[in-house]
């Protein structure tokens, strides 16, 4: 059935709105982007950055293991991560909240040669039927949407029965944070109109549509090549690498990002 009776309010000053204007002006917002926006060599430097920061993405996630498969990415940003599961095979929709993104999206594919459909769309009524996607992905995105829920229900109804959706928020419980919090690290979009955090347990509750679900934490310290200044030095000099030479057993819970692996 369609979600169109579920639909969220979107009035000029609705969370909803709030969050697409914030997204409209921050999208394309990359502060190691040296290229003009919307080239290709601007596609191309923010997918490296963001693969270098995220780099346990691609061990985690088989971009190439849905060939043929109907594949959609819930708030698509500029479809880097998309552009991913379409050279591997899959036939790939992106939705996004912000026209901005929509638009961006659809450059980097034209500019790479690859097929895709983008629509502006809100992630939380999505306007496809039951079971239309072999897989859903939603990085990034679920911490910054108003009613987090409803999104997750979403998902799990334009999933197939045998789907599967990759889905990641905010770790509460992280080094991050503690850092954040002791010593006042800036934390990236925390200044977005939504943006919320979550334990793996309350991740796991938000997550109960699903009947089967696996949780990892992941997002360690990397080296920052866009912060200054001597709490940067001492983060790259000191702390990443303390950090990473503890026992991963000892800091396995600490991760930035939890990553959920869920199955319909």
């Amino acid at each position: 059935m369609s979600s169109v009776q579920d639909t969220v309010a979107d009035t000029p000053d609705s969370p909803l709105a709030a969050v697409r204007r914030y997204w409209d002006e921050h999208v394309h917002d990359w502060k190691i982007a040296r290229h003009p926006v919307g080239s290709r060599a601007f596609f191309e430097e923010t997918e490296a950055y963001r693969f270098e920061k995220l780099h346990y993405l691609p061990q985690q996630v088989d971009f190439a293991g849905y060939p043929g498969k109907r594949v959609l990415d819930v708030g698509c940003g500029l479809g880097n991560d998309l552009s991913r599961f379409a050279r591997g095979g899959s036939r790939v929709v992106g939705v996004d909240l912000s026209e901005r993104a929509v638009a961006l999206s659809r450059e980097n594919f034209a500019q790479r040669g690859l097929a895709g459909e983008f629509r502006v769309m809100n992630g939380e009524a999505l306007d496809f039927p039951d079971g239309s996607f072999d897989l859903v992905y939603c990085h990034t995105v679920l911490h910054f949407t108003p009613e987090p829920a409803r999104m997750i229900r979403e998902i799990h109804r334009v999933l197939r029965d045998d789907g599967t959706a990759i889905l990641m928020t905010i770790n509460r419980r992280s080094w991050l944070f503690a850092l954040h919090r002791l010593l006042k690290v800036k934390i990236d979009y925390l200044d977005a109109p939504v943006f919320r955090a979550y334990s793996a347990g309350e991740f796991r509750a938000l997550l109960a549509p699903f009947s089967q679900l696996r949780l990892v934490s992941e997002r360690f310290p990397v080296r920052t090549r866009v912060h200054g200044g001597l709490k940067a030095r001492l983060f790259n000099t000191l702390f990443v690498d303390l950090f990473n030479a503890l026992p991963r057993a000892w800091t396995r819970g600490l991760g930035y990002h939890l990553l959920a692996f869920a199955r319909k």
